[in-house]
């Protein structure tokens, strides 16, 4: 479905929502982080104009990109509890199974609400198979050896899936390979400046979401 014109009181609610979304990640995301794993880093606590900044933009972009598309609510759904799985994986390497579960099940049911809003159910085969295929497609990479995404990773995947599977194929596409391009990248830079080994353990989640929201906004 293509946007139609951009609606500037939208954009700026929407993108005040997130703005305030952001300044409350890190108090969700402390009840979710656990010292089993390094680096066990607590949620930033001083950034909170700059995590509000950050939702801001998050949202903003959805809203600006998908105003029509009655699957916005779905988007910024998903891109909140987005927020708090990267904040909870920057912290201690992990996605807790119930706020992918949340991520998952808030965007699957707000994606199926558009779909019969909008008269077109049909287009939830697309987000199953988005979702299927991104989950069939991160399994086999974590299996193979030397692989470091571990089933959270695969599991976030599946949960983008179902949004991404929305737009159609070129966006899911884009989608899964946005963030392993976006990772590289920072790893080589990590590299590059002595801030990491070639062992480090560094969290995926955050490119995984980084990307499906590029490849949202590039639909």
């Amino acid at each position: 479905m293509t946007s139609g014109p951009v609606s500037a009181g939208l954009v700026s609610c929407v993108a005040l929502l997130g703005a305030l979304t952001g300044s409350v990640a890190p108090v969700v995301a402390r009840r979710f982080v656990t010292v089993s794993r390094p680096p066990a880093r607590t949620p930033p606590n001083g950034s909170t104009a700059g995590l509000a900044l950050l939702g801001a933009l998050l949202f903003g972009g959805l809203a600006a990109t998908r105003d029509a598309d009655p699957a916005l609510p779905a988007y910024l759904l998903v891109g909140a509890v987005g927020l708090v799985l990267a904040l909870v994986d920057l912290a201690c390497l992990r996605l807790p199974d119930r706020l992918v579960g949340a991520a998952a099940l808030g965007g699957g049911l707000g994606l199926a609400g558009a779909a019969l809003a909008a008269g077109t159910p049909e287009r939830l085969l697309g987000v199953l198979a988005g979702a299927g295929l991104s989950f069939a497609g991160y399994v086999v990479l974590a299996l193979l050896p030397g692989s470091r995404l571990g089933f959270g990773d695969v599991k976030l995947a599946a949960a983008l899936g179902l949004p991404l599977g929305w737009l159609g194929w070129p966006s899911l596409g884009l989608g899964l390979l946005l963030p392993h391009l976006l990772n590289g990248v920072l790893v080589l830079a990590l590299l590059a400046t002595g801030r990491v080994r070639r062992d480090t353990a560094l969290p995926f989640g955050p490119a995984l979401l980084v990307g499906a929201w590029l490849a949202v906004l590039l639909a």
